[in-house]
């Protein structure tokens, strides 16, 4: 968690690998996952590397395995995850693991395409046995009841020639045609009987369950038989062998019995076979996968180190956090244990930025995406996130107060919470479902901010509750008043008066009094309340937001930008937004019901501020407000603009004279991205420095700081706008449906309930949580990445990518 707030300190250096213990090292550092090697061989193609007959081997191993895979899957088996962590294996275990792989391999493709025939020629002798099955039927049945038409004759099928039949089966969607074309080419010289199978039979081509039509034709001429031969190749007919007599087709029946039968006894024993040989690849082929996918790492990390002039010591560079060296050379110790040379680290010096890193949990991993969303943070600068761990979902909450609809996003985000360990919750295939379970720790807290919120506008589901007795007494008011029944029947609406005594009580224990959501004037109230609040939230977050740059000059030791910089952006902010929110805490102070009357517009007085001028119809909040407080406030942060443009190209111009002399360069700390974004200068020696840039770049900052500051307050009225229009939204549900619901107390309105709360339901979730929910969250993340972060963040820096085993790279 230390290096949450800043990125860990990250320095380059360089292993020295003995060349018999290279492979075992980098598996080991894969291990615990602590290095970023750095490809010291960019100009050498993949083809001309070292290991790229190792990567090669690799590679034909993969091929084989997806071979395996293809071949369980084909078998309906679901090849599962690898329970286990096996390590790299070395160059025995490698060459066992590729043996026994492609042995298993050459036992799938033997036994599958044994089966693959014994099951073709099953099915051929089943359909043989339903050809002559039914061939013995319709030759044996009288005349006139399997006969066909030609030519006007009825010729009885029996007492045609038994060398004039052709028999087989066909494809169901084939008869008609093929039918139709043995008519028209035979010219009706024959007698075609087409019968279904009693039974469905796989189709070898499309492995679908098909009901085929079995055939016989009875023909004249021996021209007409080939023509009916060539018709049936064509259509891909299965055409068998149809005997003379009865007696041989008896024998036939019987022999084919026979081999079907002992067709089905080896073919039952094959899948046995295959079976078992699936089960090998099922245990073995996960850990396989693993270990293969780490050795085709480790060799590619190996091709990214450069030989040393004897080509026994393999050099590589890293970028290494400076708290894991002691790990890394412990990895390194352990790797070369059975070597005669231990392999070493050693820190190198860069001019380089290093990468950034930051480590987080499971809970901090959320609002890490959201910064990491708008880029990377520079290296050692300034983190946001643990301070969008609290600012994110209080921002979100004050567009979305609702206690209702808070509490069903907490409960929603603490259901994942408490069951993140599910592996169904993990494993879900839906993108936008992993996406909210990412985000799960962020939702709970934005659910909870919501609800807290809520009980501050006091509203749960867009209505009102009384958790405090109200601060207003109608009755005391109707006592000092003379309101008549002929008064109470003419007027709808009731006045209470804050300036009679009693009426009012104080203000309410917590959040806004509900007597306020039955008043006619309730939302010219929270207009006025929540546009207020969101300029101060709004200040106060810009202003933390420049506060936090003066960690950024401190650890940088860059302390001219702290007077030069920071100073004149504090006194714009402060003299001109800072002052309006003292007006707006000043004007509820002094200001009571009894002159509220009379009470000054703010508005008028800011603008009347930049006019040097008074409006005499908008008296003054104190003595002396225009002349002189107001009028310096302008002067001051007038004055600042210059000072932030030129005090930091001017000083280190200054510097340049000052150190002409000193052929050293002197190093100002933050590359060009951190310093252009926050007004600075690149990290060049002062006498090498382009000034037209530096003066370009704070120009830029000054220009963008400026009108963002004016731009900036005015974009976190959305808070206003948001919170408004969740809350009309919320109580336009709540009347055109779940109002609708309560027609009477009768059983039939119990019965109207149900459907209408159920409407009430679904769309409270779909719009309310949902749509509403998006749009709240995407204007938070405005807020932060543009209001906030722009006034000490970048983000120009790139993550530490570590070479590490994955799990199961493979899923």
């Amino acid at each position: 968690m230390g290096s949450l707030f800043r990125s860990e300190e990250v320095c380059l250096a360089q292993l020295f690998l003995h060349s018999a213990s290279a492979y075992s090292c980098v598996s080991e550092l894969g291990e615990r996952g602590l290095l970023e090697f750095r490809d010291l061989n960019p100009h050498v193609s993949a083809f001309q590397r070292r290991f790229v007959g190792e990567v090669r081997r690799c590679e034909e191993m993969e091929k084989t395995f997806t071979f395996l895979q293809q071949e369980l899957h084909g078998a309906g088996r679901v090849l599962g995850p690898c329970t286990e962590n096996p390590p790299a294996p070395v160059a025995r275990e490698a060459l066992r693991v590729q043996e026994q792989s492609e042995q298993l391999a050459r036992e799938l493709r033997e036994v599958s395409r044994n089966r693959a025939a014994l099951r073709g020629r099953l099915q051929d002798l089943r359909q043989y046995l339903h050809v002559l099955r039914e061939g013995q039927r319709l030759t044996s049945m009288p005349v006139g009841a399997g006969t066909h038409q030609t030519k006007g004759t009825s010729v009885p099928l029996a007492t045609l020639h038994p060398h004039s039949f052709v028999t087989g089966v066909i494809h169901p969607w084939k008869v008609s045609a093929f039918e139709r074309l043995l008519w028209r080419a035979c010219r009706g010289y024959l007698v075609a009987s087409f019968v279904e199978m009693p039974e469905p039979l796989e189709d070898p081509n499309t492995g679908e369950s098909v009901t085929w039509v079995i055939f016989l034709i009875s023909y004249w001429g021996e021209q007409i038989g080939q023509k009916i031969h060539k018709i049936s190749d064509c259509f891909h007919c299965h055409v068998y062998p149809y005997p003379e007599s009865e007696a041989s087709r008896a024998d036939t029946l019987n022999g084919l019995l026979s081999q079907i039968q002992d067709l089905s006894v080896v073919l039952e024993e094959t899948e046995q076979y295959l079976a078992q040989v699936l089960d090998k690849v099922v245990l073995a082929l996960p850990s396989w996968r693993v270990q293969v996918q780490k050795m085709k790492a480790i060799y590619l990390v190996l091709n990214q180190c450069s030989l040393d002039v004897t080509e026994k010591c393999l050099i590589a560079e890293v970028w290494c956090p400076v708290q894991d060296l002691t790990q890394v050379q412990e990895a390194l110790r352990q790797g070369s244990s059975g070597s005669s040379v231990e392999c070493f680290v050693q820190r190198i010096p860069t001019l380089e930025s290093p990468p950034t890193l930051i480590r987080t949990n499971k809970f901090t991993a959320g609002f890490q995406s959201i910064v990491d969303a708008y880029g990377v943070a520079s290296y050692q600068e300034v983190n946001p996130a643990p301070y969008a761990i609290i600012t994110f979902p209080f921002i979100f909450a004050i567009m979305f107060g609702d206690v209702g609809h808070g509490l069903l996003m907490f409960l929603f985000a603490l259901w994942m919470v408490l069951f993140e360990n599910s592996p169904s919750l993990q494993q879900g295939s839906n993108e936008i479902w992993q996406m909210f379970f990412k985000g799960r720790y962020l939702i709970l807290l934005m659910g909870a901010f919501s609800i807290y919120t809520g009980f501050i506008y006091n509203e749960c589901f867009s209505k009102a509750t009384v958790i405090f007795p109200s601060a207003w007494s109608v009755a005391t008011m109707a006592n000092h008043s003379s309101w008549s029944s002929a008064y109470l029947a003419t007027h709808q609406s009731l006045t209470l008066d804050p300036n009679v005594t009693g009426v009012f009580r104080g203000p309410y224990p917590f959040g806004i009094d509900p007597i306020w959501s039955l008043a006619t004037n309730h939302l010219n109230f929270l207009n006025s309340f929540k546009m207020k609040m969101s300029v101060v939230l709004g200040i106060v977050h810009m202003g933390f937001g420049v506060l936090l740059g003066v960690f950024n000059h401190v650890h940088f030791r860059q302390w001219h930008r702290l007077v030069l910089e920071l100073l004149p952006e504090v006194v714009f902010l402060l003299a001109l937004f800072g002052y309006l929110v003292f007006l707006i805490f000043y004007k509820w102070v002094k200001f009571s019901a009894a002159d509220s009357q009379v009470a000054p517009s703010i508005l008028i007085h800011f603008i009347d501020m930049f006019l040097f001028t008074s409006n005499a119809d908008n008296l003054p909040l104190y003595r002396g407000q225009v002349v002189p407080v107001q009028m310096v406030l302008v002067v001051l942060a007038l004055v600042s603009v210059p000072v932030l443009l030129l005090g930091t190209p001017l000083y280190l111009y200054n510097q340049r004279h000052r150190r002409r002399a000193n052929s050293i360069p002197v190093r100002l700390g933050m590359s060009l991205g951190v310093l252009a974004g926050a007004g600075g200068v690149p990290p060049l020696s002062l006498q090498h420095m382009d000034f037209s840039e530096v003066f370009m770049h704070q120009a830029i900052h000054t220009i963008e700081y400026c009108l963002g500051c004016i731009s900036n307050t005015a974009s976190y009225l959305r808070l206003w706008a948001l919170s408004l229009a969740h809350a009309q939204l919320s109580e336009v549900l709540w009347t055109m449906v779940m109002h609708n619901g309560f027609v009477g107390l009768s059983y039939v309105g119990g019965v109207v309930l149900v459907p209408v709360f159920a409407a009430f339901a679904v769309l409270t979730v779909a719009i309310l949580l949902v749509m509403e929910g998006l749009s709240a969250f995407l204007h938070a993340l405005r807020l932060h990445w543009v209001e906030f972060q722009n006034k000490f963040y970048v983000g120009a820096g790139y993550k530490l990518c570590p070479f590490t085993f994955a799990a199961d790279p493979w899923e």
